[in-house]
């Protein structure tokens, strides 16, 4: 059946939601035609809508679990030819294998719209596929196309599938629409899932690599103030505030303003956000970083500093009004100051350095402002600033007992 069903989504974009029960399920059942009776199907998908529905407050959240529910209803659906009630622990097992080498024509090569507007209606995009294929991004700026063939999930992808997977069945346990967890009930694990031992490997800028892109940052502030001063102050706030790229972007759930910097009562500045989990929480602001906010704010002809509750947006487009919404221009911003920082690196010679800032993305930021805070700081102030939800996360970014490792480890010989 794998050969004979090309898949199309079920699940259009969060914007589209509310209609879900009435109106998406009417337009989707023309290609729902999988080997079960309709009200199985119709079951599965109304009971996957509302669970999905109660993801509305985070936009990133709601499009993984919509991923990972996609894929296992298709599967089900026209693989297993199983409705959900029917699947039981080695039905998962399957699954999860499936999801490691699905067949060619369950992946595309690019990422497209799930749903596209054709005359007044909402259609099926038909370049949509369950998994993407996808390069690095070396590889992109070498001009390769992306290989089916050498499809893969990352081992951090298929954390993800197992934790949104457990999530979903024992929602569906909760409803009473089915009886037991299979992924739960899934005992070997370690078949998929490995085992790393010691510190997991973190991500980030080295110095000169960090140092390059500041000062790229500023050179194009001097020289495009009216675009780039938001540049340079967007980099500065990702690296001293261990922001998250969708902490300065606006969404239904949070939308980042002026008035979030505030001063408490001792003279001391805080940054308000909402970060992973939808959790709140109060950054402290260095004196660096606010002269940073303060020359950006002299660039957009406002006051030095914010007053209480200013609704300005924090982060604006750059023609027309309101905020920057989502997280894709924002990538864009920081990749181009990235890519200019390459070049700069390259004409001094630094080829090594530009090489590996190829494959650098804006979360990289985040996890050099933690790593330099980290030495110098208590761990739990970077804790509580970064919002690790423990200190054995913030550890992680410890090197000095890796690095101590490394040294002794440098003479060993091979030969006696």
């Amino acid at each position: 059946m794998a050969q004979e069903y090309t898949p199309l989504p079920l699940f259009d974009a969060l914007g589209y939601l509310d209609s879900t029960l009435e109106s998406q399920l009417p337009r989707i059942q023309p290609y729902l035609l999988a080997p079960l009776t309709p009200e199985a199907v119709t079951l599965d998908y109304q009971h996957s809508c509302l669970f999905l529905q109660a993801y509305r407050g985070s936009q990133e959240t709601f499009k993984s679990y919509r991923r990972e529910i996609e894929r296992l209803l298709q599967w089900a659906w026209f693989i297993q030819k199983k409705p959900l009630k029917d699947l039981r622990r080695n039905d998962l097992e399957a699954f999860l294998e499936f999801c490691q080498a699905p067949p060619n024509h369950w992946i595309g090569i690019k990422h497209v719209p799930r749903f596209i507007d054709q005359e007044g209606r909402r259609v099926a995009h038909a370049a949509w596929r369950p998994f993407i294929a996808t390069l690095s991004k070396k590889a992109h700026r070498e001009g390769l196309l992306p290989n089916k063939k050498a499809y893969t999930l990352s081992q951090s992808a298929l954390q993800a599938s197992f934790a949104i997977l457990s999530s979903y069945f024992s929602y569906l346990e909760q409803e009473e629409y089915l009886f037991g967890n299979p992924i739960a009930q899934i005992r070997q694990k370690s078949k998929f899932l490995r085992q790393h031992q010691g510190k997991k490997t973190i991500r980030r800028l080295s110095e000169l690599q960090w140092m390059y892109i500041l000062e790229t940052a500023e050179q194009l502030a001097t020289e495009q103030p009216v675009l780039h001063e938001r540049t340079l102050f967007i980099m500065n706030a990702l690296f001293a505030m261990y922001l998250r790229i969708s902490e300065l972007a606006a969404s239904e759930r949070w939308l980042p303003q002026m008035g979030h910097f505030y001063c408490d009562a001792d003279g001391n500045w805080w940054f308000k956000t909402v970060g992973k989990g939808n959790k709140e929480r109060d950054i402290s602001v260095s004196n660096a970083m606010l002269a940073a906010l303060k020359r950006y704010r002299n660039s957009l002809g406002l006051t030095a500093l914010p007053s209480p509750g200013e609704a300005t947006p924090l982060i604006p487009k750059a023609l027309g009004k309101g905020p920057i919404a989502g997280t894709r221009h924002l990538r864009k911003i920081v990749q181009s100051c990235f890519d200019k920082a390459i070049e700069r690196l390259k004409k001094d010679g630094f080829n090594e350095d530009a090489e590996m800032l190829i494959a650098a993305t804006v979360h990289w930021l985040r996890h050099t402002g933690i790593s330099e805070d980290v030495k110098i700081r208590p761990r739990e102030h970077v804790r509580d600033d970064a919002g690790h939800s423990s200190s054995a996360i913030t550890d992680q970014y410890i090197d000095i007992e890796l690095r101590a490792r490394h040294a002794s480890a440098k003479k060993k010989r091979i030969k006696f």
